[in-house]
């Protein structure tokens, strides 16, 4: 599953996320006005069960949709891809730029560096 999803798709994704599953009426409801045609969200979600993202049950002649990835997978997949794009799989690339552009506070840095101090404990940890 590494096609990636349009803007308008990740929207649906993520009020199914949020729902875990939900009828056309219920993912329309989400939007603001002016609301999206119905065939623009029935073509979207028939792409994203393409791409293999979105699963549905049938209830008589309604279709009650559910993700079929869950988020932290799809963020890992997107993360990795990033990774591999913009900073040659560097984690350390990404790091440097992440911590050079973010205009991250001093507290934020030493909230980044406890998360991967105490990463780092747990992966001594895990192999003694």
């Amino acid at each position: 599953m590494n096609l990636k999803l349009t803007e308008a798709e990740q929207e649906i994704m993520q009020i199914l996320w949020e729902k875990k599953n939900a009828f056309m009426k219920d993912i329309l409801e989400v939007y603001q006005d002016p609301k999206p045609a119905t065939t623009t969200i029935a073509t979207l979600l028939k792409r994203m069960q393409n791409k293999n993202y979105v699963g549905y049950k049938l209830y008589g002649n309604s279709r009650e949709y559910y993700p079929k990835i869950n988020k932290e997978d799809y963020f890992g997949q997107e993360m990795t891809s990033m990774l591999n794009r913009f900073f040659n799989n560097s984690v350390s690339q990404f790091a440097s730029f992440f911590t050079s552009n973010a205009k991250l506070t001093k507290e934020q840095l030493e909230e980044l560096k406890l998360l991967i101090d105490d990463k780092i404990k747990k992966e001594n940890d895990d192999t003694n």
